[in-house]
């Protein structure tokens, strides 16, 4: 049975404005401790974020002739056979939170500061059931208007959307039926650009990152109002990085000790040991080997962590000490065209 898992499946999400040609997918060699070639499994344009649900479909972030949406395959057999496309007027979403238990899913539209909440029907197809326009600005240049950035589950069911433009994270309650209602809005420091969040196993606390300030924070969360508290933030890159940086995917080892964000522009991955209070303790700076690192992504086993660098075109593999969080480099060549989102297969 140990051989079933020595390879892992990876999909690659990309920007198609140069070379690529969609979702392309290589394997892990876990006892090789290397990525295969990866190869074009989609052919689709702007497909970004990626998602698996447990039915086995892809969602996937698209875009074509003026329009963006999302898009849903089902695999079966090493086939993708398209559900459908639901598509708008004007830019693509950006994020995409999957929802199980309800079979919704949502998505973040950072240019037109809107969260869009689908059902997955019976025949795997997708159904639009809200969406919610947020209105907002900030001081920086980059916060001209609401720029929601990340649509994804609290703990306890909750959906959280971040608001980059306003440096405001809100809060709603989700019917069974898709339909939002907003519990609770927390303002970060004017300027602090939040992008994405991730939750400690017990889910009473959160890790945000906040890309236009290169920082980090730990936030309460309060399960009985669904809102949050900011606790302690730090800086993701060092006090001396003068050049522009922009923090961008943030992730927690499934035991709570370890929480992991991308630099783009100081090019690393920080790596950050959560301590007994929440907060954290910054223990490592490694570089991904590349420019421009958006995502990356732990493996099912959390022995290793697969980076994509967007500029430079490449993937870079790290082995990872689960004792303690550190990260070593172990491949940096594998070619991934303008690969800007990591997902790997195993839902476990």
């Amino acid at each position: 049975m140990a051989k079933h898992f020595m390879k892992e499946q990876i999909f690659f999400g990309t920007y198609t404005r140069k070379t690529s040609q969609g979702i392309y997918s290589a394997y892990l060699d876990t006892e090789q401790s290397k990525i295969s070639d990866p190869q074009l499994a989609v052919k689709i344009g702007g497909p970004t974020y990626v998602r698996l649900t447990q039915n086995d479909d892809l969602i996937a972030i698209t875009s074509a002739g003026g329009r963006g949406g999302i898009s849903s395959y089902q695999i079966s057999n090493g086939n993708f056979i398209k559900n459908n496309d639901v598509l708008h007027e004007g830019a693509s979403p950006c994020y995409i939170g999957v929802d199980e238990k309800k079979q919704l899913l949502y998505s973040a539209n950072y240019h037109k500061g809107e969260i869009l909440v689908y059902r997955i029907n019976h025949d795997h197809t997708l159904t639009q059931t809200d969406n919610v326009v947020v209105s907002g600005h900030g001081p920086r240049e980059e916060q001209d208007s609401a720029r929601i950035h990340f649509t994804d589950l609290t703990p306890d069911g909750r959906l959280v959307a971040v608001d980059l433009g306003s440096d405001k994270i809100y809060v709603y309650d989700v019917t069974d039926a898709g339909k939002l209602n907003e519990i609770s809005v927390l303002s970060t420091k004017a300027g602090y650009g939040p992008r994405h969040l991730t939750f400690s196993p017990d889910g009473n606390f959160a890790y945000l990152a906040g890309e236009l300030s290169s920082q980090i924070s730990t936030l309460k969360y309060d399960s009985m109002t669904g809102s949050f508290e900011i606790l302690q933030t730090l800086k993701t890159i060092p006090a001396n990085w003068t050049k522009h940086n922009g923090a961008a995917a943030i992730k927690s080892s499934s035991d709570g000790n370890y929480i992991y964000v991308s630099n783009r522009g100081y090019n690393s991955l920080a790596v950050f040991k959560v301590q007994a209070d929440h907060q954290l303790q910054l223990i490592q700076q490694i570089s991904t080997e590349g420019d421009f690192p958006r995502d990356f992504a732990l493996d099912p086993s959390e022995k290793f962590i697969v980076c994509a660098n967007q500029n430079t075109d490449n993937v870079t593999l790290y082995s990872r000490d689960n004792q303690t969080g550190r990260l070593t480099c172990l491949q940096k060549d594998v070619t991934v065209p303008e690969g800007v989102c990591v997902c790997f297969t195993d839902l476990a």
